[in-house]
């Protein structure tokens, strides 16, 4: 299998591509990957571009380019082994080609820009209607169209049920699948994304809250001497990000109009830290009054859930000198960075950097509190 060094330890990058299956690349094209970024952000689509070396007579310039091989719409895999541990790092479509020529012999590049495959959810707009569905049942019948990518649903039940009926209303979509999902993810206070893996051709299709709960990955160390893995981390504490959603309801029997009392955010955002932070400002939702209440409900909840977060961290860190892949949308403990913002976050981003010889990953953290919940971080 085409495979390329990309540190001193043992990590090795493995790319896959092909118009649907893909397959592993020819070990030509592997050896003439000069740089490889890709991005994963909670509730966004993940993105990729890859550059490689353009020799003039090579197999990609002389066959695969002009072939085809690298257009748009071309399924891309990469894979990262750790340890002898594969990642799926993504699984993704080419939308977009550059070629830049130099008349300096080995400065003449290729570079493919892409993005996940909900790429595919996002092509074609559809007016479909859904009858005596509930939110997670229509994100269910929209995610099995795309089984043919291998793609797996993993769809939550709403946190606030909402019994439809269709003599009341029936659910229209009027969009893209891609923009219809997230769409009633933001309503529920959910969110949507693909995580790749756990094999080449397979994802897993995340409709439901952030994974704020479980086992933590090791810790992000900074300030600990030779403990350390990070050299440096910045946090930031928002007032502001936090609002208070207000949201009336009006009972279509009597017309009386109500304030909906504010919902706990514990089952969507189990705490993170210790010490939680006031919400500062009032939003006044629009459109809930004439929803029906267990909508208006959920609406509240979901607004009320997704500005919670006021602390943010980011950082860098040295794939080599961690020893362990940083995974976005999961738990990380952070150590040596004081009481205040020392415990368990969020991953909010990660943006791997792999190049001959190095792989770093950017990373942005999230969570509403200060303080660890805990006395101790998991190393």
């Amino acid at each position: 299998m085409s495979e390329q060094s990309v540190g001193k330890g043992p990590i090795h990058i493995t790319l896959h591509m092909g118009p649907q299956l893909a397959k592993p690349v020819p070990q030509e094209v592997t050896e003439a990957l000069l740089s490889a970024q890709i991005t994963a952000t909670a509730g966004e689509r993940s993105g990729f571009q890859l550059a490689f070396d353009l020799t003039k007579n090579g197999m990609i310039s002389r066959a695969l380019l002009p072939e085809g091989f690298f257009d748009p719409k071309t399924r891309v895999i990469v894979t990262v082994s750790v340890k002898g541990t594969p990642e799926v790092l993504l699984d993704g479509l080419i939308v977009r080609q550059e070629v830049g020529s130099s008349n300096q012999p080995g400065h003449s590049t290729l570079t493919i820009t892409g993005e996940d495959l909900t790429l595919l959810m996002d092509l074609e707009e559809r007016t479909d209607r859904y009858p005596n569905l509930p939110p997670s049942e229509r994100v269910l019948a929209i995610l099995r169209r795309y089984s043919e990518y291998g793609i797996r649903p993993d769809v939550y039940r709403e946190q606030i049920h909402q019994p439809p009926n269709q003599n009341l209303r029936v659910h229209y979509q009027t969009s893209t699948d891609l923009q219809y999902v997230n769409e009633l993810a933001r309503a529920n206070g959910f969110t949507f994304y693909l995580e790749p893996g756990p094999n080449p051709g397979q994802s897993s299709a995340r409709w439901g809250p952030e994974v704020r709960l479980g086992i933590r990955q090791h810790a992000l160390n900074v300030n600990m001497d030779a403990n350390s893995t990070v050299d440096q981390l910045t946090f930031a504490y928002d007032g502001t990000a936090r609002q208070e959603p207000q949201a009336r309801w009006q009972d279509p029997a009597n017309r009386h109009s109500t304030l909906l009392p504010q919902p706990p955010i514990t089952p969507l955002r189990p705490p993170l830290g210790k010490r939680p932070t006031p919400a500062l400002k009032r939003k006044t939702l629009s459109g809930t009054a004439k929803q029906q209440r267990a909508q208006a409900e959920a609406e509240l909840l979901a607004q009320a859930a997704t500005s919670a977060d006021v602390i943010s961290g980011s950082g860098s860190l040295d794939v080599n000198r961690h020893g362990y892949l940083l995974q976005p949308r999961q738990l990380v403990g952070v150590r040596g960075s004081g009481r205040a913002y020392d415990g368990d976050y969020y991953v909010k981003s990660v943006t791997h950097n792999l190049r001959p010889g190095s792989f770093q990953q950017n990373f942005t953290l999230s969570r509403e509190g200060l303080e660890a919940q805990h006395d101790t971080v998991r190393p």
